[in-house]
């Protein structure tokens, strides 16, 4: 299994300070916020992460390459703990796919669809952090406990937020779960069916990577991924984990930016000790 990681996109919230370094090499605490997805996917049980990259963002691909030369370097100065750092980083299992053009979340994600071939995959937002990799096993636990279905992370969200996300149609089956019966993109707070958000973190069926491939552009002129889970729901089952802000850290703007560097630097700190 795979897990999908949508890089390709510009960073424009960012700007200048993406201009030249991509939004997601960012320093989060001690690596690049990419790096803590990476990590996440291969911790949650895929056996490889595929990076949707553009062409022009290089420099995450180099930060994943192996760079024995500075690895000698640094332990030849006695400094084996960035020695360490470096030679992790180098060492995960990460590929490429390109998005030519910036049509959207679903066009990204199907980008990948050669390398998904037709088993389940993750797709984990890189403007989202999960330090704890507690989510996705959760999922697959779902997933599994009925018969293989997608399963969607979700967030509960204030009012005021509503219009930002894909939200949820449904019902609570258990404590924490819902079963899905639809998604809307985006939709103002009196047509929201639920304050619930898709989060960042998805567990989807094979059939949702066909489905994506005849999805026509919707909101914004954009080939929605949600368009396509909405379209799988005529077809299968999908289920929902509900998560709490604690679970995660969002990092998509300058400010939630800074927010999770000072929790996470806390935390690091706080364990340090301990």
């Amino acid at each position: 299994m795979k897990a999908l990681i949508p890089a390709a996109g510009m960073g424009t919230r960012f700007l200048p300070a993406t201009k030249a370094q991509p939004k997601e090499m960012l320093l989060v605490v001690d690596r690049p916020a990419i790096q803590y997805v990476v990590e996440e996917g291969l911790a949650s049980g895929a056996d490889e992460v595929v990076i949707i990259n553009s062409r022009d963002k290089k420099s995450i691909e180099e930060h994943f390459t192996p760079a024995p030369e500075l690895v000698a370097h640094l332990r030849g100065k006695g400094k084996d703990a960035l020695a360490d750092a470096v030679e992790h980083a180098g060492s995960l299992n990460v590929s490429y796919v390109y998005q030519e053009e910036a049509l959207g979340l679903g066009h990204a994600i199907h980008c990948a669809a050669d390398a998904c071939g037709d088993e389940p995959f993750f797709v984990l937002l890189g403007d989202v952090l999960v330090p704890d990799n507690e989510i996705c096993p959760k999922m697959l636990e779902i997933s599994r406990a009925h018969g293989g279905a997608s399963v969607i992370a979700v967030l509960p969200v204030p009012d005021d937020q509503v219009s930002r996300f894909g939200i949820i149609a449904g019902s609570e089956i258990e404590a924490g779960v819902w079963k899905v019966d639809g998604l809307v993109e985006k939709p103002k707070l009196e047509d929201a069916p639920s304050n619930l958000s898709v989060f960042g973190r998805y567990l989807l069926s094979p059939r949702v990577m066909e489905l994506l491939a005849d999805v026509q552009p919707g909101v914004g002129g954009e080939i929605q991924l949600t368009d396509a889970l909405d379209a799988v729901l005529k077809e299968e089952e999908m289920y929902a984990l509900v998560i709490s802000e604690d679970d995660g850290f969002d990092t998509g703007t300058p400010e939630s930016w800074l927010a999770a560097n000072e929790a996470l630097f806390a935390r690091k700190r706080a364990q340090a000790q301990a």
